[in-house]
C-alpha cells in the first residue's frame, strides 16, 4: 500500500510509494526519515520527504490508502464523520419528536377553548338548523375517522409484523436476531483490521454482506417506529439506540469509501434477547430455563460490549493526545481483560493505556464486580440444580420398554427387580424406565447402576405430558404404577394412582396399565375412566382385597397363603443336604405358575387324563386350563373334571420350577416321546405338523382378540411370544361353539368310572375366568343348567343367594342383633368357626372385612358347611365395616380387645378352626420396628393360654372333609382330619393362628421357639413356612408376574376371591353391598366350582398310602375317583425325626415329586369338586336354619355339652359327631 506524506512535504510526496504491511493499524503509521529513506524507490524522492517526516502535527497520523480507492489524499482519519451521522440521527430524531410533541400540545391546548366554543353554539343552535346545514360537516367528520381507521390499521399491521403473534411476526423477529448475530460476527472479523481504513465497497465482500444486513434493520426500525405508541420511549431504547450507532455509519462507509468499526460492537446487545427468542420457538418452557438463560445473556452481552469500548479507545488512543498514546489490543484481548477486571483478580500483563480506558475501567469495575458478584453464583447454582435425571428416553430397536412409577423407594424398587430380573424367566428383553419426581439416595442410585445394563431412572412426574413424552410412554409395553404399602391414609394413595392412571391414560389411552391399590372400594373409580379396558390388558392389584383372600383360604386350608404366595414369586432353588424341614419346604419354593400351550397330542384327552400324564411323564403339574370359545371369548377352568376334552390350542396352567420345564407339555409327542422314561428328553420332535404354523394359530387365538400385532399382544406372556418365535410347530384352532355340546365343549364318553349322572357330567366344574366371561354366555351354557336335584331344591321365595350366585346371601341385619356380651358368648359353645381378633378405633382407616368374609361365604360351599365367623374388637371401627358385612350369615361380634384373655375365652378360640388377627392402626406408628406390636401381643397372648381339656370333644373338625361320591355311613371311607386323634388343646400355641404383619422382619418376634435369623427373608422364615404369618410385602412379586402374564392374576385372583367377577365389582360399585337374587338355573350353576380344602390321610380311603406310600399314587388315585387335584402337603414340622415330638406345628411342601414319601399325619391341599351330594344329606337342617333367622334371636351354633361319663366314648368319625350334635341353633 502507498503511503501519502503529511505537512508541507504533501505534494513532494505524492509520487512515492511506501510499502508497509496490511496488519499495521491506521493510527501505528508515523513517519520518519529512517523509514522513508529505507523504503524509497529512488533518491530523489528519499531526499524530497526527509524534511517532512519531523514535523509535529497531527497529519502525522494517517490512514492507509490505495490506488485503486478514491480515499482521501492526504490520509486524514474520518472517525468523526462516522460519529457525527450517528449522533446527528439520534439527536435530529429526538429534537423533531419532541418539537412534534411541543406543537401538539399547543395546538391541543389552543384548540380546547375554541372547541367549547363551538360545542356550545352546536348545542344552542341544533333545534333551528336544518338537516341540510349539519351535512358538510357530518362529511368532514367521516373523512377525519376514516384517516384515523387508516393510520390505526397500518398501525396495527405493523404492532402485529413485530409481536411474534402469528407465524410471519415469529420469522420476522428470529430473523432480525439471527442477522444481528451475524452482524456481530462480521466485526469479530473486522476487528482483526485497522480501526479505520479506505475500502473498495463493491470489492469487500464483509462490507457488502453487513450494508445488507442493515438496510433489513433500518426496514425493520420503521415497522418498530410505525407500531410504537410512545415514539419518544421508542427513541430511547436499547434496541434502537444500537440501531443509531450502527446503521447510518454503514452508509457513510459507502459514500466515503472508508470503514471504521467505531461502535458496531453494539450490536452484542441483541444477545438480552435470546430468552425471548428462545421463548418464540418454544425451546424454553421452565422458569428455571428462562431465568438461566437471560442472566446468561446479560451477562455475555455486557461482557462482549465492554470489550469492544475498551478495543476501540485502546487501539485509537485518547483524542486531546494526538491519538499518540493508543496501544494495538487485539479484541479478544480485551474479552480477558473485562473478565480479569470483573472477577478482580488483575493479573498486570494486559491495562488500559488511554485515559478514556482507564476512566470506563473505573466505572466498570464498579458494575462490573457487582454484575460478576451476583450474577455468577446464580448461574452456577441454577445449573447445579439443573435434574441430573432430566433427559429423555432413547428406545432401542427390538427391545420393550416399561415405565414404572409411583412409590419409587429402595425397597419397592429391588423387590420389584429382584422378581422382574430374576434368572428362572428365560426371556426378559425388557428395559425398565423409572419415572419419579424425586432424584434418587445414594443407596438407590447404586442399584440402578448395578443394573445399569436393563434400568434407566428419569426425574418427572406422570402428571406432566411433557415428562411422559420423556420417557415415550406411547411406545412403552405398559406401565406400571407401584402403591405405598405403608402409608397413614391408603384413600389419599389410591386416590394418588388414580390420578395417574388418569394422566397416562388421557396422554395415551392404548397404553397397557397394572396398578397397585390399597383398598378394595377404590377400585370402582377405576371403572369411571373411559379408556380403562381389562381386556387390553389393564389390571388393578388390590393389596387389601388380596391380603384378606389369602387369609380367607387359609382359614379354609391352614398353610394355603404361603403356598400360593410362593407360586407367584420367583426363588432360586437353594439346596440343603441335611434332612430338616426346610430342606422339603425349599424344594417346594422353587415351583412357580407358568402358561403353556398343550400340544395336539392331547388333543380329545380328558382333562384329568392329561392331568396325569403331565405329572406322571412330563413331571408337571396342571391345575387349570384357558378354553376359548368361537367368539373370542375366553374362561379359565380350575380342575373342570373329566367331562371337558382338550381341545386345540388350549393353554395350560402349570406348576413348575422353570419356564423350560414347562416347554415340554408343548413338545410332547405320543409318537417320538411314549416309551422316553426321563422328561430331559422330551424336546422339539421332527415330526410333520399340521400346515398352518403356530405364529399362525397364535395370532387368529390370541392377538385377534386386542387387535394389536403379533409383538405388541398383551393377550400373550411374553414367554409365549417368545416359543411363537422360536417354534415352528402348529395346530389349528378349531372352531368350537359353547353352544355346540356335541362338537366341542362337552364329550360324554368318560374314560373313568363317575358315580354323577349323566345331567351332573355336562355340568361345568371349572371356573370362569373373571375379565373374559360373562352373565349372559353363561345363560344360554348348556353345559351350566344344574340338574334336576338342584332344581327341585330352588326355593323361588327365599333368597339365598347374591344377584350373581357366586355367594351366600342374607337380608341385611342390624348391627345390634348380632352383637353378642361376654357372658352370651360363653354360653354359647361355639366350634369349628373363625375367631377375627382386629384392632382399630374410629379414626382407623378401614381395611375391608368384607374382602376376608366373602371367600368364606362362596357359595360352592353348602349353608352348613359355612364356618361361623366371629368379630373381637372394638365396637366404633366394626360400625364402620358393618355397612358391606350386613349381607352375609352367620357373622357376629363380640366387642372388647384381642388382648383380653376373658373375650377369648368366650369365643372358645381353643376350639376355633382359625385366629386371625388383623390390625388396622399398623400405618400411624412412624417407628417401623413398631407397626406390628398391637399384633405381636395379640398372637403371643393366645399363645400363652392355658385351656382345660374337658370340652375337648367339641374339637372343630371342619379341616378335614368327606370327598363327593363317598359313602359318608362308612367309616373305612371317612378322611378324618388328623388333628381327631390327638389329643384336644390345651395350650395357646397349638391354636391355629395366622398374625397380618407389616414390617417383614417383625416376623421374628411371633416364634420364641425358632432360630431364624433378624435378616433372614421373610419367606425363609419358619412362621411363613408354617402359614401362620403372612406381610402384604410377599404380594409385589404379583407386579410383575401380572406383566410377564395376566392370566396368572385372574388365576390367583379366583382362587383367593370366592369367585369375585368384574359384573360383581360394578354392581358393588353401584351399591356398596351385594344384592340378593332369587335362585335360578343360572345363577345356581354358578355353584358349581372348584374349591381349596386339606385331605387328612390319617383315616379314610386314602390311609393306605399315608403309611410310607408315595405320593404320585395319591395324586393319581384321588384324581381318577374323585376328580380332586392334589398340589402340596401340609406336614407336621418334626415328621422326618425318628423320635415322637410333641410339636403340632406344619409346614407347606409344593407340588412334591411323585416319588415323596408320605406319613400319616399329613395334610393333603387338593382342588375339590363341588358335592352336589352333601346338600342332600343336610337339605332339612339348611331349611331349618334359614327358617329359625327369624325366630332366634342369637344366631349360634349351640352344641350341647355331653356330660363327663360320655367323654370317653367321643365318636370318632364325622357321621357319628354329626349324630350327637343333632341339637344345634344356626346364627344368624
Amino acid at each position: 500500500m502507498a503511503n501519502g506524506g503529511g505537512g508541507g512535504g504533501g505534494g513532494d510526496g505524492g509520487g512515492s510509494s511506501l510499502r508497509m504491511s496490511s496488519n499495521i493499524h491506521a493510527n501505528h503509521l508515523s513517519l520518519d526519515a529512517s523509514s522513508s529513506s529505507s523504503s524509497s524507490s529512488s533518491s530523489s524522492s528519499s531526499s524530497s520527504s526527509s524534511p517532512s517526516v519531523h514535523e509535529p502535527k497531527m497529519d502525522a497520523l494517517i490512514i492507509p490508502v490505495t490506488m485503486e480507492v478514491p480515499c482521501d489524499s492526504r490520509g486524514q482519519r474520518m472517525w468523526w464523520a462516522f460519529l457525527a451521522s450517528s449522533m446527528v440521527t439520534f439527536f435530529g430524531g429526538l429534537f423533531i419528536i419532541l418539537l412534534w410533541r411541543t406543537l401538539k400540545y399547543l395546538w391541543t391546548v389552543c384548540c380546547h377553548c375554541g372547541g367549547k366554543t363551538k360545542e356550545t353554539q352546536k348545542i344552542n343552535n341544533g333545534s333551528s338548523q336544518a338537516d341540510g346545514t349539519l351535512k358538510p360537516v357530518d362529511e368532514k367528520e367521516e373523512a377525519v375517522a376514516a384517516e384515523v381507521g387508516w393510520m390505526t390499521s397500518v398501525k396495527d399491521w405493523a404492532g402485529v409484523m413485530i409481536s411474534a403473534q402469528t407465524l410471519t411476526g415469529r420469522v420476522l423477529v428470529v430473523l432480525v436476531f439471527a442477522l444481528s448475530i451475524g452482524a456481530l460476527v462480521i466485526y469479530f472479523i473486522d476487528s482483526s483490521n485497522p480501526i479505520e481504513s479506505c475500502q473498495n465497497f463493491y470489492k469487500d465482500f464483509t462490507l457488502q454482506i453487513d450494508m445488507a444486513f442493515n438496510v433489513f434493520f433500518l426496514l425493520y426500525f420503521g415497522l418498530r417506529f410505525i407500531a410504537a405508541n410512545d415514539k419518544l420511549w421508542f427513541w430511547l431504547e436499547v434496541n434502537s439506540v444500537v440501531d443509531f450507532f450502527t446503521v447510518p455509519p454503514v452508509f457513510v462507509s459507502v459514500y466515503l469509501n472508508r470503514s471504521w468499526l467505531g461502535l458496531r460492537f453494539l450490536r452484542a446487545l441483541r444477545l438480552i434477547q435470546f430468552s425471548e427468542i428462545l421463548q418464540f420457538l418454544n425451546i424454553l418452557k421452565t422458569s428455571n430455563s428462562i431465568k438461566l438463560v437471560n442472566l446468561l445473556s446479560i451477562f455475555i452481552s455486557t461482557w462482549l460490549t465492554a470489550a469492544g469500548f475498551i478495543h476501540l479507545v485502546e487501539n485509537s488512543g485518547d483524542p486531546w493526545e494526538n491519538f499518540q498514546n493508543n496501544q494495538a489490543l487485539t479484541y479478544w484481548e480485551c474479552v480477558y481483560l473485562l473478565m480479569v477486571t470483573m472477577s478482580t483478580v488483575g493479573y498486570g500483563d494486559v491495562y488500559a493505556k488511554t485515559t478514556l480506558g482507564r476512566l470506563f475501567m473505573v466505572f466498570f469495575i464498579l458494575g462490573g464486580l457487582a454484575m460478576f458478584a451476583s450474577y455468577v453464583p446464580e448461574i452456577i447454582e441454577l445449573i447445579g440444580n439443573r435434574k441430573k435425571y432430566g433427559g429423555s428416553y432413547s428406545a432401542v430397536s427390538g427391545r420393550k420398554h416399561i415405565v414404572v412409577c409411583g412409590h419409587i423407594t429402595l425397597e419397592s424398587v429391588s423387590n420389584f427387580l429382584k422378581d422382574f430380573l430374576h434368572k428362572d424367566r428365560d426371556d426378559v428383553n425388557v428395559e425398565i424406565v423409572f419415572l419419579h419426581n424425586i432424584s434418587p439416595n445414594l443407596e438407590l442410585e447404586a442399584l440402578f447402576k448395578r443394573h445399569f445394563t436393563q434400568v434407566e431412572f428419569y426425574q418427572g412426574s406422570v402428571l406432566n405430558p411433557h415428562d411422559l413424552a420423556r420417557v415415550k410412554i406411547e411406545s412403552a409395553d405398559a406401565c406400571l404404577i407401584l402403591a405405598n404399602k405403608y402409608c397413614a391414609d391408603p384413600d389419599a394413595e389410591d386416590a394418588s394412582n388414580i390420578m395417574r392412571v388418569i394422566s397416562i391414560k388421557n396422554y395415551h389411552p392404548k397404553i397397557r396399565i397394572i396398578t397397585q391399590m390399597l383398598q378394595y372400594h377404590n377400585k370402582a373409580h377405576l371403572l369411571n375412566i373411559p379408556s380403562w379396558n381389562w381386556k387390553e390388558g389393564d389390571d388393578a392389584i388390590c393389596l387389601a382385597e388380596l391380603k384378606l383372600g389369602f387369609i380367607a383360604q387359609s382359614c379354609l386350608a391352614q398353610g394355603l397363603s404361603t403356598m400360593l404366595a410362593n407360586l407367584f414369586s420367583m426363588r432360586s432353588f437353594i439346596k440343603i443336604e441335611e434332612d430338616t424341614w426346610q430342606k422339603y419346604y425349599l424344594e417346594g419354593v422353587s415351583n412357580e405358575m407358568y402358561t403353556e400351550y398343550l400340544s395336539s397330542a392331547f388333543v380329545g384327552l380328558s382333562f384329568p387324563t392329561v392331568c396325569e400324564l403331565c405329572f406322571v411323564k412330563l413331571k408337571l403339574l396342571m391345575i387349570a386350563i384357558e378354553y376359548k370359545s368361537a367368539n373370542r371369548e375366553s374362561r379359565i377352568l380350575i380342575n373342570p373334571g373329566n367331562h371337558l376334552k382338550i381341545q386345540e390350542g388350549t393353554l395350560g396352567f402349570f406348576i413348575a420350577s422353570d419356564a423350560k420345564e414347562v416347554k415340554r407339555a408343548f413338545f410332547y409327542c405320543k409318537a417320538c416321546h411314549d416309551d422316553i422314561t426321563d422328561p430331559k428328553r422330551i424336546k422339539k420332535c421332527g415330526c410333520k405338523r399340521p400346515k398352518m404354523s403356530i405364529y399362525k394359530r397364535m395370532r387368529r387365538a390370541c392377538c385377534f382378540d386386542c387387535g394389536r400385532s403379533e409383538r405388541d399382544c398383551s393377550c400373550m406372556s411374553g414367554r409365549v411370544r417368545g416359543n411363537v418365535d422360536t417354534l415352528g410347530r402348529a395346530f389349528p384352532l378349531s372352531s368350537v361353539s359353547v353352544n355346540d355340546c356335541s362338537t366341542s365343549f362337552c364329550a360324554f364318553e368318560d374314560e373313568q368310572p363317575s358315580t354323577l349322572s349323566p345331567k351332573k357330567k355336562q355340568r361345568n366344574g371349572g371356573m370362569r375366568n373373571s375379565p373374559n366371561s360373562s352373565p349372559k354366555l353363561m345363560r344360554h351354557d348348556p353345559l351350566l343348567i344344574p340338574g334336576n336335584d338342584q332344581i327341585d331344591n330352588m326355593d323361588s321365595n327365599v333368597k339365598k343367594y347374591d344377584s350373581t350366585g357366586m355367594f351366600h346371601w342374607c337380608a341385611p341385619k342390624e348391627i345390634e342383633k348380632v352383637i353378642l356380651t361376654r357372658s352370651e358368648a360363653a354360653m354359647t359353645v361355639l366350634s369349628g368357626h373363625v375367631v377375627v381378633c382386629i384392632f382399630g378405633d374410629v379414626s382407623s382407616a378401614l381395611i375391608g372385612l368384607r374382602n376376608l368374609v366373602m371367600p368364606l361365604r362362596a357359595s360352592n360351599f353348602h349353608y352348613h358347611e359355612l364356618k361361623h365367623i366371629v368379630f373381637v374388637g372394638s365396637i366404633e371401627y366394626l360400625k364402620r365395616e358393618w355397612e358391606t358385612l350386613h349381607n352375609f350369615p352367620k357373622v357376629s361380634i363380640l366387642p372388647g380387645t384381642p388382648l383380653s384373655r376373658a373375650d377369648l375365652r368366650a369365643v372358645n378360640i381353643n376350639l376355633c378352626d382359625m385366629c386371625v388377627i388383623l390390625s388396622a392402626n399398623q400405618n400411624n406408628i412412624d417407628d417401623t420396628s413398631l407397626q406390628d406390636k398391637e399384633c405381636i401381643l395379640a398372637s403371643l397372648n393366645i399363645k400363652s393360654m392355658q385351656f382345660d381339656d374337658s370340652i375337648g370333644v367339641l374339637q372343630a373338625n371342619s379341616q378335614g372333609f368327606t370327598p363327593p361320591g363317598m359313602d359318608r355311613s362308612s367309616p373305612d371311607n371317612s378322611p378324618v382330619h388328623g388333628m381327631l386323634h390327638q389329643p384336644s388343646i390345651t395350650t395357646g400355641v397349638n391354636i391355629p393362628i395366622i398374625t397380618e404383619l407389616v414390617n417383614d422382619t417383625n416376623v421374628q418376634f411371633l416364634d420364641q421357639d425358632d432360630d431364624d435369623d433378624p435378616d433372614t427373608e421373610l419367606y425363609l422364615t419358619q412362621p411363613f413356612a408354617c402359614g401362620t404369618a403372612f406381610a402384604v410385602s410377599v404380594l409385589d412379586s404379583l407386579m410383575s408376574a401380572t406383566y410377564f402374564n395376566d392370566n396368572i392374576l385372574t388365576l390367583i385372583r379366583t382362587l383367593v376371591t370366592g369367585g369375585a367377577t368384574p359384573e360383581l365389582e360394578a354392581l358393588i360399585a353401584e351399591e356398596n353391598a351385594l344384592r340378593g337374587g332369587y335362585s335360578t338355573p343360572q345363577t345356581l350353576a354358578n355353584r358349581d366350582r372348584c374349591r381349596v380344602a386339606q385331605l387328612a390321610l390319617l383315616d379314610g380311603p386314602f390311609a393306605d398310602l399315608g403309611d410310607g406310600g408315595c405320593y404320585g399314587d395319591l395324586f393319581c388315585k384321588a384324581l381318577k375317583t374323585y376328580n380332586m387335584l392334589c398340589f402340596g402337603i401340609y406336614r407336621l414340622r418334626d415328621a422326618h425325626l425318628s423320635t415322637p415330638s410333641q410339636c403340632t406345628k406344619r409346614y407347606v411342601i409344593t407340588n412334591p415329586p411323585y416319588e415323596f414319601e408320605l406319613v400319616p399325619t399329613d395334610l393333603i391341599f387338593c382342588l375339590m369338586q363341588f358335592d352336589h351330594n352333601a346338600g342332600q344329606s343336610r337339605a332339612s337342617l339348611s331349611h331349618s336354619s334359614h327358617s329359625s333367622q327369624s325366630s332366634s334371636k342369637k344366631s349360634s351354633s349351640i352344641h350341647s355339652i355331653p356330660s363327663t361319663a360320655n367323654r370317653p366314648n367321643r365318636p370318632k368319625s364325622r357321621e357319628s359327631r354329626d349324630k350327637q350334635n343333632r341339637k344345634e341353633m344356626v346364627y344368624r
